[in-house]
């Protein structure tokens, strides 16, 4: 990817549309072959499966006689079912059925009981979310998951010859103060206002008293493009020595210098191997996500710094796998919904929601990461395809649900004129949308 990006002008544009398409093509795929699968289960024969809208690019047909086509608009696809009037599913082809033979009306999604159809337009947001949470139990197998304890697994290249800690080492207290896992041993070791901690050290048997500097220090690891420390000139590597007039020796001063600022200019000095700069830097008010699936808004630059030491690594068997998946894959959900209820209540702007440029564009920046932060990016907008596709809007998923509840209850369809109805205000309210996000993206190029 490094190659493509060298590329003068097309390089970076490739480099984003590539991923773009790879983790869209991903997430729709899923989605439409949930439909399409548990429609088949249901006895529904499917016409056509399309990943894309528009033109078709190639295509092949299957022995059940269902088109599989790759189309040229990629931003969505679609499953469209024997007697269906479109692709949305949102009307019924009256001249084909009435032209069919028995056999095939009764393969009909129209002609389907309920709950079949039902069953299979659930299928689709089901899809994705078995996708996330498959996604994150297979990496909490692969790549481990934190041991809660507050033991040393590994001391980082940026803990390399500040820290008296080693691989092995259980902490047992922070300045006198006794810590029952690694998350609380490194609040303590890093709380702002100290430049030194003591820490109480069982090492294979011996307790020891050792003395260290913050184990989160204010580096800057990474610098996040586009936001406020990028466009201040701040670069990864930089030590942050003061903030706000007063000296930083830990990230969290530089956290709760930041906070105090809110939206108004901070100058943070930073060193440097030729010498100390000053730079002027303009947080940005961001949504942040809290344990208890709340949503804050506060104020960042864009930067994070890397700790002394990690925790040891455990591996999780596969049930508890599973349920680490489910609980991520809930955690992005109630946090979703946390931030659309803030924009709700006046609390947050809508600046946060992002279209297809954004996701293009965060696409490539997770493809430049690595294939782990590529594969969390599925993850994440599979998550977000997923439920998307529930609310109760005629044309999406939700809305075919709420049309088959409503029927359920009459014990009989809605009238054709109000389903259309339904349908015209509905595809008006996502066009809407997509063209409000859309603008979000190009208003924060």
């Amino acid at each position: 990817m490094e190659f493509i990006n060298a590329i003068p002008l097309i390089g970076p544009i490739i480099g984003s549309v590539v991923p773009f398409l790879l983790v869209l093509g991903i997430v729709v795929f899923v989605h439409e072959y949930g439909h399409y699968i548990v429609g088949r289960w249901c006895g529904i024969g499917a016409e056509t499966f399309s990943i894309g809208f528009g033109k078709e690019l190639f295509g092949w047909n299957d022995k059940r006689g269902t088109r599989w086509r790759i189309a040229a608009l990629p931003l969505g696809g679609y499953v469209k079912f024997v007697g269906d009037a479109d692709a949305s599913s949102s009307g019924v082809d009256k001249a084909a059925l009435a032209g069919m033979s028995a056999d095939k009306r009764a393969r009909s999604f129209p002609e389907a009981a309920l709950w079949r159809r039902a069953l299979t337009v659930a299928a689709g947001p089901m899809a994705n979310f078995l996708l996330t949470i498959t996604i994150f139990a297979v990496s909490a197998i692969a790549l481990g998951m934190p041991d809660e304890r507050p033991a040393i697994g590994e001391v980082t290249e940026v803990g390399a010859g500040v820290t008296d800690l080693r691989p092995g080492d259980v902490v047992l207290a922070v300045n006198g103060t006794p810590v029952a896992d690694f998350a609380a041993f490194v609040t303590a070791a890093s709380a702002p206002g100290a430049d030194r901690h003591s820490l109480t050290v069982d090492r294979f048997g011996d307790r020891m008293t050792i003395e260290t500097t913050p184990i989160i220090p204010a580096r800057a690891s990474r610098v996040i493009a586009g936001l406020a420390a990028d466009k201040g000139g701040m670069l990864p590597g930089d030590v942050m020595i003061a903030a706000g007039g007063a000296p930083v020796s830990s990230f969290a001063d530089v956290q709760a210098a930041v906070m105090a600022a809110g939206a108004s200019p901070l100058v943070i000095t930073v060193r440097r191997a030729d010498g100390d700069v000053a730079l002027t830097l303009t947080p940005e008010m961001n949504p942040v996500p809290l344990p208890d699936g709340s949503v804050e808004m506060r104020a960042m630059i864009g930067v994070s710094g890397d700790p002394l030491v990690l925790s040891g690594l455990r591996t999780p068997g596969p049930f508890e796998a599973v349920g680490i998946g489910a609980a991520r894959t809930w955690s992005v959900v109630t946090n979703t919904f946390s931030y659309l209820g803030m924009i709700i209540e006046g609390e947050a702007d809508a600046s946060g929601l992002g279209g297809p440029v954004r996701i293009a564009s965060m696409s490539g920046d997770a493809a430049q990461s690595g294939i782990g932060a590529l594969i969390g990016m599925i993850a994440l907008i599979s998550t977000s395809i997923g439920l998307i596709n529930l609310f109760p809007v005629p044309v999406l998923d939700g809305g075919h649900l709420v049309f088959y509840a409503i029927e359920a209850v009459r014990g009989k369809p809605m009238s054709a004129r109000v389903a259309e109805a339904a349908t015209g205000i509905g595809l008006a309210l996502v066009i809407a949308l997509m063209a409000f996000v859309t603008w979000n993206d190009i208003a924060g190029l």
